[in-house]
């Protein structure tokens, strides 16, 4: 999710700077508004990099791999886990006493 969005502040930083021309003196530079959205993309794409589990994508080392049993040994099997769920049951209710 982060790589995207520091994509889009990249290229639309870089657009803001390079790209927009103003022709009216206005409070507010459009050109360093987006060199400003450029250093926060390009900022939010390094801090992506660097937190990133490995080059070749998440989880990409920890992939389990299944070997052969050896030789006089039976094949291994995967634990199994079982869960047992009782239903449980209210005790039963008196009957109301009845009217004097």
């Amino acid at each position: 999710m982060a790589t995207p969005v520091s994509l889009i502040l990249i290229a639309v930083g870089l657009v803001l700077a390079l790209a927009v021309h103003p022709s009216d003196t206005s409070s507010v530079d459009v050109n360093t508004v987006g060199w400003i959205m450029f250093g926060v993309g390009l900022f939010g794409m390094l801090l992506t990099l660097l937190f990133w589990e490995s080059w070749f994508g998440p989880g990409y080392w920890r992939r389990r791999h299944v070997y052969p049993a050896p030789a006089g040994y039976p094949p291994a099997t995967p634990r199994r886990r079982v869960v047992e769920e009782e239903e449980v049951v209210p005790p039963p209710v008196d009957p109301p006493p009845p009217p004097p």
